[in-house]
């Protein structure tokens, strides 16, 4: 498993943007930025969508301003439904990152298999990366206390 002083991986993500959607590399994505990147089993599923994502939706501001240039949410989703979510979460600010073949989530070491349920997705965790070289990792245990917004912020 990836772990803290460890540099991103160069798998490529697909980020969705304004005009649509960006193939490249991770560990370009997050050179020269300070990120708070949080990923979790599955975009538009219960705990996802009512507690995780809003958590940094309404931080956002405040994670900003204590000197992150970046907030990233990462999903084995397509970047379709990456998009979709995106706007039913009003989470406009946060860079939405699919990662539909879980490339980067197989690199990192942070796959979670549900089976039959949605087959490969990522474990629910956060990080904080500064220019390539994750400084904070918080992986869940099964639940939800250590990657939220909260989490992330008191780490910067």
């Amino acid at each position: 498993m990836i772990k803290v002083g460890d540099s991103i991986p160069a798998a490529t993500i697909t980020v969705i943007t304004k005009d649509g959607q960006d193939n490249v590399s991770a560990a370009d994505f997050f050179a020269g930025k300070k990120a708070v990147l949080f990923a979790l089993p599955g975009a538009f599923t219960p705990t996802c969508s009512e507690a995780h994502l809003p958590g940094f939706v309404v931080k956002y501001d405040d994670i900003i301003a204590k000197g992150a240039d970046l907030v990233a949410c990462l999903s084995v989703n397509d970047s379709f439904v990456m998009k979709a979510w995106q706007g039913n979460q009003n989470a406009e600010n946060i860079a939405m990152i699919a990662d539909g073949g879980a490339a980067l989530t197989k690199a990192m070491d942070l796959v979670l298999d549900t089976a039959d349920f949605g087959g490969i997705r990522s474990q629910r965790y956060s990080m904080i990366i500064d220019n390539g070289v994750v400084t904070h990792l918080n992986v869940e245990e099964g639940g939800f206390e250590v990657s939220d917004a909260e989490t992330a912020l008191s780490q910067l």
